[in-house]
Formats: C-alpha cells, sequence, structure tokens
C-alpha cells in the first residue's frame, strides 16, 4: 500500500512539473523580454524548504554496502532560470522528484549541461564537513561559462548546498570509510531546437552515500590500467578542462575495452608522443628519482587538456609545503614512463580525484607491453602519506583546518 501511495505521489509530482512548465513557456511568449530585467543571481535568504512526509522517506542503506550513486537521499534543491522572467529564481528544497523535461529541451540534443562533484565527511568529532566548496564553485561557472548556461554566486549555492545537508544530515555516513556524494548539476532546458545558448535552465543538486570507488582489494594491490593511443579524451581548444557530461559519455567505449581486458581504468593519452593526461576521471601524479638523484612528484600542467581538479590542487599545495620532494607540473610521456621503468627510477604512479580520494596504480597495458609499476612496493610511499594527511582533513582528524567547512 505504501509502495502504490508513492507511485501517486510521484505521477502526481510529474504532473505538476509538467504544468508549471508549460505555464512558464506560455509566460515566456506572452511578456516583452526587454521589459525584464534578469535577475542574475539567486538568493539564500530566499531558500524555502518543503519536507518530505513519511511516506516520502526512504530506509537508510548499510553503511558497509554502500555502493558508488546507487542510494539518493530523501531532498534535493532546485533553483530554476528563466532570462524573461527575472532570471534566477528563488532557490527550494523539496522531496526527492523525477525532473520533467520538453522533448526539445537542449540538454538532451546538444549535451548543454555540467556538474560538480563534491563530498560531505562526518568527522570523527561528529561534525560534517565539506572540502574547499568554494573552489568546485569556481570551476562550476567556468563550466556554465564554457557551454552557455548562467553563472551564479557560488557561496549562495554553498549556503543551500549545506541547508540541504543539514536536512538530510543523517544519509551521512558515521564512518570514516565513507562520505555523502554531492551532485550539483546545471541544464539547457530550452524547449527549442538550436544550438544557442540557453535562456532558462535547471540548477539541482542531489545527495548519495558512497563508499570506496575501487574494491578495497584494488587499492591496496593498485589499479590497472589500459593506456590505448587510439582514444583521446580531451584536445588543445576543447572542453577537456570543463566538467561537462559531453567529456564522459564517449569514454564508456574504451573504459568497456578495458574491463574485457581485465583492468579497471583507461590511462587516457594525447598526440604523437603519448602524453599522459588523466587516468579514467582522476588526475594523474607520478613519482620518480630524477636526474639529480632525488624523488619527485610530477603530474601534467593545466594546458587545457585536464581538469583542473581540486584534489589535485589540494595535493600539489600539501607536497609544496612539506618541501620534502621536488614537485613539478609538466609534460610526461609513455616512452619516459618506460624509460624511467627500465632504469628502475619509476617509483609510483596514482590517481587523485574526489570520487576515489588517491588510487594506487600497479600496472599498464601499453601496446602489447605490460608494465609493472611497483607504486605499492614502495617502503614509505608518498601516494600514502598524501592520501593520510589529506584524510585527515577531511574527517576533521585535524580539526581546524582552513579548507574544511563545518555545517552547524
Amino acid at each position: 500500500m505504501v509502495h502504490l501511495r508513492r507511485k501517486i505521489l510521484s505521477f502526481g509530482n510529474l504532473i505538476n512539473q509538467l504544468q508549471q512548465s508549460v505555464r512558464w513557456s506560455s509566460s515566456l511568449k506572452t511578456k516583452d523580454k526587454n521589459s525584464i530585467q534578469p535577475q542574475r543571481f539567486f538568493k539564500y535568504a530566499d531558500l524555502s524548504v518543503r519536507l518530505a512526509g513519511p511516506e516520502q522517506l526512504n530506509p537508510k542503506p548499510d553503511v558497509n554496502k554502500l555502493s558508488f550513486g546507487k542510494y539518493f537521499t530523501d531532498h534535493m534543491l532546485k533553483i530554476h532560470y528563466y532570462e524573461g522572467m527575472n532570471g534566477w529564481q528563488a532557490p527550494e528544497i523539496m522531496p526527492f522528484e523525477n525532473i520533467v523535461l520538453h522533448p526539445a529541451a537542449k540538454v538532451l540534443h546538444y549535451a548543454v549541461e555540467l556538474f560538480e562533484g563534491m563530498k560531505a565527511y562526518r568527522g570523527v568529532d561528529g561534525k560534517i564537513r565539506l572540502f574547499r566548496p568554494e573552489l568546485n564553485m569556481e570551476r562550476m561557472n567556468n563550466s556554465a561559462i564554457r557551454v552557455g548556461l548562467p553563472p551564479f554566486r557560488g557561496e549562495e549555492l554553498i549556503k543551500c548546498i549545506c541547508r540541504l545537508i543539514s536536512i538530510d544530515q543523517e544519509w551521512v555516513p558515521h564512518s570514516t570509510a565513507s562520505s555523502l556524494y554531492i551532485r550539483p548539476t546545471l541544464i539547457g532546458i530550452d524547449p527549442t531546437l538550436g544550438v544557442v545558448a540557453s535562456d532558462s535552465a535547471l540548477l539541482y543538486v542531489i545527495l548519495s552515500p558512497v563508499g570506496s570507488y575501487f574494491k578495497p582489494t584494488d587499492v591496496q594491490v593498485g589499479v590497472s590500467l589500459l593506456a590505448d593511443p587510439r582514444y583521446t579524451r580531451a584536445w588543445p581548444g576543447g572542453c577537456g578542462n570543463a566538467k561537462v557530461g559531453s567529456n564522459y559519455g564517449p569514454t564508456i567505449q574504451v573504459q568497456q575495452e578495458a574491463t574485457e581486458k581485465g583492468l579497471q581504468q583507461v590511462l587516457w593519452l594525447y598526440g604523437e608522443n603519448n602524453e599522459l593526461t588523466e587516468i579514467g576521471a582522476m588526475n594523474v601524479f607520478v613519482v620518480c628519482i630524477n636526474d639529480n638523484g632525488e624523488r619527485e612528484l610530477l603530474t601534467p600542467p593545466l594546458n587545457g587538456l585536464i581538469l583542473p581538479g581540486i584534489v589535485r590542487k589540494s595535493l600539489l599545495t600539501i607536497s609544496r609545503q612539506w618541501n620534502q620532494f621536488q614537485v613539478t607540473e609538466r609534460i610526461i610521456t609513455m616512452k619516459e614512463i618506460i624509460q624511467l621503468l627500465s632504469e628502475n627510477r619509476l617509483l609510483e604512479i596514482f590517481g587523485a580525484g574526489t570520487a576515489c580520494a588517491i588510487s594506487p596504480v600497479s600496472y599498464i597495458d601499453f601496446q602489447g607491453q605490460g608494465l609493472h609499476i611497483p607504486t605499492t612496493e614502495q617502503p614509505e610511499p608518498i601516494y600514502q602519506m598524501l592520501k593520510k594527511y589529506l584524510l585527515d582533513i577531511q574527517y576533521g582528524v585535524i580539526p581546524e583546518h582552513p579548507w574544511s567547512l563545518v555545517i552547524e
């Protein structure tokens, strides 16, 4: 009976959204767009909250059985943008529901959309923290400009997200091995065909409790990669440095090829020299003994081919503050990797990102060569040092770090 009631409520929500969409579309046709000054920025002060009823609440999943992106919390945040109706509308937190889109919505035809990946962590002190959310907002606005979607004030969205998390706070796992994944998304919803900037958009945020991105055993022994020069993730002048869906959908076929080979991820290469760019959706780091006989941490530069990761930026800052080894941002090629490996000077390769934190690499399949990477064989690997320090910040072991935003 409860299941049937939920279905009826869900259907009712769909009808209400569709009616609202029709009303907005009609209003846009009848109003003089030039007579209205768009409100470019929404405000947290205008946020309204509509809580889910008892019949809409879902059971919490077992924290020990969490997979990535399978479960979702009871509420979501929505903010509409209509250029002809004062621009950004008031933010609203509401029960989690489906989204109704016009069949001609730009997001469906031209991938006019972007997203972010953030996490909320329940610390060892019981407090819930966000990790450098202002950097996610900056990157999200840069992505919006790249695909013709309206920008917003990042600090206002952070406040709205904090309120959403406070409402669904019991969904934040009571575990330092899990977290609450936050997915802000901005899509073009114009009900017209044509590759032009969007006059209407929807910004929404959903939450999902998650465990480890990779299996614990994979993290312990290291992940294996397919490096195939036939495939390119990004190119100069493209949008590889923006977090847009069109960067990810075309990678699925290559990921499936890696899986069929018994490998877990793809090492993306670029150009005739096979430059390393990313590992799956992670930034890539290499640790080697340089020509001066010193340990050196390398990572590709922000040249438009890679995503400016928040974890990437943080690891570089931490490493430079430690001053225990050289830190360099420069192009790295597969030829150099093979040479370093043959000279026993390649120590570690690892990926870094919000979803996976830091993941060591143990093997690369490159043009028929099986390259065994000794990342997990090092006595005191840099990746482990960095991972521990990063998690100590995120889970409040370092209680008042400036990169942590505590949700009151």
